[in-house]
Parts: C-alpha cells; structure tokens; sequence
C-alpha cells in the first residue's frame, strides 16, 4: 500500500476505510474486518457517525489474529459540529478517545466548520471553531493527536485559521471527485501543505448514481479491466489525494484496496476535465458558513 506523508512528517495510508453511515455491531465488524483481513491499514470515523465502540470492538478482536496490533493502524476521528469552543472540545475528543480504547488518534479533524444550531452567518462560528482549533493544537503538542486537520474547509475558511494558528492543518478532507474537482481550493491546499483527503470519491446512490455510471467512467474501466469504482479511487490516488471508500461488500472492500495499475495520461485528462460537461456535488456544502 503507498502512503502519503504528511507536512509533520506522520506517515498516512493512501487508502483509508470510510465508516459513514456504517453503523451497528454487525455491519460494523463485517466492513471493519474485511478491510483488515484485505490489508487496509486505515480507518475513517466521526463522532456523528455513532460507530467508535463498534470499530474498538472489532480492532480488539481482530487485530492480534492478523499479528497487528494499535499502532499498526492509522485511526482518524472528527469532531462532531456540536462540539465546538473551548470546554466542548476538550471533552469531545477525551469522548473519541475514550470510545475508541485508544490513548491516542493518528489524525483528529474538525468535522464541519459552523457550529450545530448556529446561523450560518453567526460570527460566533468563526469564533467557536478557532477555540475548537487551539484546543487541537494542545492535544497535538501533548501527543495525544499526531496529527490534526479540518474538513468542509473551504479556502475562505483556511485563510481565517491561519490568521492565527500555530500549527498549520495537516489535513482537509472535503469533497472530491471528477464532477466535483475543486480546483481552487487543491492549488490553495498545495500551497499551504495541507494534504487533501477525499471523500465522496464514487459520487452518491452507488452505481446507479451519476459518477459511477459516467460513459468516460465506464468506458476507461472497460478499457483498463477496472470497476469503475477502482477508476475514480485511483484517480484520487493519482492526483494526490488519500482516499475512504466505504462498503460492507467484502469483494468490493478488496477491490477498492487494489489500485495498483496504469491510468493513461489521456484517459487522466479525460476525468480531469468530466466536471465541464458533468459538473456535480454531492455532499452537504459549507460555502455559506461565515
């Protein structure tokens, strides 16, 4: 598996397993497991996905039958939009670390930059995440988080943290796929160090949805002898980016592991530019948050 290695020199798995509206016991553990009996050696969550017991669960069960053990593992946690100021966030991430059995997250991010019940255009928002921020910072210069980003940052919304952060995010994990490339905010991110990490990586509502059923989509997977899925993940890869596809298909799990293949300068142009003609989001969009 590549890795990417972060501004702080951490060291993260390209492709991580994305556990968002993976929830309950049983669903849980069957993702969880496949994705370490596959050979994943990362795993996405968020306190708003209400699934940390389950995955510590399932670690603690599976690990040593595979000889791993924690620090075998790249861990990601968020924190939840109701959680933001000082005090919150103090106890929100204790909260994250306490559920998940770990004395320490490989990466935290701040899930949403608004506050839950907010207006959009309360500058208490811009007020409450930088608190949410310098608490992230302590944690991080303590060593109970190697790593520390944001997500749903949009560049208005990383100019504003830099105007008086200490530690530059380490990471932003935000939309980003071929109908929806971001342009802008990649170039701002490569500027800054900030690694960008993917989500929505195969569009929404499976294969039946507009990504996953693109005509050039298809069309390089059936050249290449790729799912689609593969494509769009490996276009992610390809572009930098780390990537969390989620599944509970243990085939698909494995599939989405096995990007270890060619994507031709041609057929990268192709995706590079489907958002001119098949422009698309997906996912919530924070743009309007002050």
């Amino acid at each position: 598996m590549t890795e990417i290695t972060l501004s702080n020199g951490v060291k993260m798995p390209s492709v991580l397993l994305g556990t968002y509206r993976t929830r309950g016991p049983a669903a849980v553990e069957l993702s969880v497991k496949s994705a370490l009996e596959s050979g994943y050696l990362g795993i996405d969550t968020a306190a708003v996905y209400r699934n940390h017991k389950d995955i510590a669960g399932t670690l603690a069960k599976t690990l040593p039958g595979l000889n791993l053990s924690r620090r075998d593992i790249f861990l990601t946690s968020k924190l939840s939009p109701q959680d933001h100021g000082t005090e919150k966030c103090k106890d929100g991430i204790l909260k994250c670390l306490d559920e998940l059995e770990t004395d320490y997250l490989d990466l935290f991010l701040i899930h949403w930059p608004g506050v839950q019940k907010l207006q959009l255009d309360d500058p208490q928002n811009k007020l409450l995440r930088a608190e949410s921020w310098r608490v992230l910072e302590d944690f991080y210069k303590s060593g109970k988080l190697r790593s520390i980003g944001v997500s749903n940052y949009t560049v208005q919304h990383l100019e504003h943290l830099m105007e008086h952060c200490t530690v530059v995010p380490h990471v932003n994990q935000v939309e980003l796929h071929p109908h929806y490339p971001q342009d802008d905010l990649v170039k701002f991110c490569s500027t800054h160090s900030i690694h960008l990490q993917a989500y929505s990586s195969l569009g929404q509502n499976g294969v039946s949805g507009k990504l996953l059923s693109s005509k050039s989509v298809l069309e390089i997977a059936s050249n290449i002898d790729k799912t689609p899925a593969q494509v769009l993940l490996k276009w992610g890869v390809l572009r930098g980016f780390s990537v969390l596809p989620k599944s509970t298909n243990p085939e698909h799990i494995k599939l989405n592991l096995n990007l270890d293949f060619h994507i031709s300068d041609l057929d990268m142009t192709t995706l590079n530019n489907l958002h001119c003609t098949e422009f698309e989001k997906y996912a919530w969009d924070p743009a309007n948050i002050i």
